[in-house]
């Protein structure tokens, strides 16, 4: 199985100057659309019982990574440094917006479920980078114990500047949007969203038709790996919650928001050299490239899945902490 995925990382993309424009321009309208919907109004009411928000954010910033971290490590006979890295950096990610979709769907906690992708989104220009440079640097130092692996130094501060650049100027212009235009917010606030997930299945389709039978002969690994890391992920949103003693409405909101991330930031980051130049990576990191845009299309169908499962079940009649 390793030596299968080891084909993967010979996977490069090179999208040239003008392709890394429109790559960045899509970045930055994605980043924008989700900012749209970072209002402080739906604060207000969870940060009356912040109990329940402060642990989905621990969940999504610590928990997540760290758990990441350990399965990447407990799969190491069977995965490449690159598979690994590709899941500790959608752990990094911020919650994905369809998650507050999910929620509701799941008549779980909404207010709860936007509240944590605001907070998270908003932070992801710098909790992003430091969470990927400190599990990928923990993870690279403790197989480099046990096996033969390239040196590897994961740059912080320049993916930091680069991020916080791309990401953050469209992140505070849709925060001003929303407050300073709303009727105009309203408007374009779900055809972004819409269109965002509508460019991102297309720049998987695009970056990878020339691959595509390289992803068909590895498919039955990746689909594997992401599920099984997809399924850990939701488990710690769900056992965070309940080890918490939170009500089942949040519960289920917390879920959902830890299992569903914002893997197409990651899969756009991996796409722009400057975040992850080729003479530091040896070139080669298409596993994960793989990794990443699987995960982005596989946690819709987790997510729905979970979120049909909890709907199917009547909550019993408790409050928000």
């Amino acid at each position: 199985m390793k030596e299968q995925l080891a084909g993967l990382d010979a996977l490069s993309i090179n999208f040239g100057s003008g392709g890394m424009m429109v790559v960045n321009i899509i970045l930055a309208f994605v980043m924008f659309g989700v900012a749209l919907g970072i209002k402080l109004d739906t604060f207000k009411d969870v940060l009356r019982h912040p109990k329940s928000l402060l642990i989905g954010i621990l969940l999504q910033w610590i928990a997540l990574p760290a758990v990441t971290f350990i399965l990447a490590v407990a799969l190491g006979r069977w995965i490449t440094p690159m598979i690994a890295l590709g899941m500790i950096l959608v752990a990094s990610c911020p919650g994905g917006n369809m998650s507050n979709f999910m929620s509701s769907f799941a008549k779980g906690n909404v207010e709860l479920s936007v509240s944590m992708t605001a907070l998270t989104t908003a932070f992801a220009p710098f909790i992003t980078p430091l969470n990927f440079f400190v599990w990928g640097t923990l993870y690279y130092k403790v197989i480099s114990i046990s096996g033969d692996v390239p040196t590897l130094v994961i740059p912080f501060l320049p993916m930091l500047s680069q991020i916080l650049l791309l990401l953050g100027i469209p992140i505070v212009l849709g925060m001003l949007c929303s407050k300073y235009l709303p009727k105009l917010t309203e408007k374009i606030a779900k055809p972004s969203q819409v269109i965002s997930i509508l460019l991102f299945m297309g720049m998987i389709v695009v970056s990878f038709s020339q691959n595509f039978t390289l992803f068909i002969e590895n498919i039955f690994y990746v689909f594997f790996i992401v599920l099984l890391h997809n399924a850990c992920a939701l488990m710690t949103g769900y056992m965070g919650g309940t080890l918490a003693k939170l009500p089942q409405k949040d519960r289920r909101s917390l879920t959902i928001e830890v299992g569903i991330q914002n893997s197409g930031l990651g899969l756009i980051l991996l796409f722009n050299p400057k975040i992850f130049p080729p003479e530091i990576w040896h070139g080669f990191y298409g596993g994960m490239l793989f990794i990443t845009a699987w995960w982005g299309i596989w946690h819709i169908i987790s997510g729905l899945t979970v979120a049909t499962i909890f709907r199917r079940h009547e909550l019993q009649g408790e409050k928000s902490v």
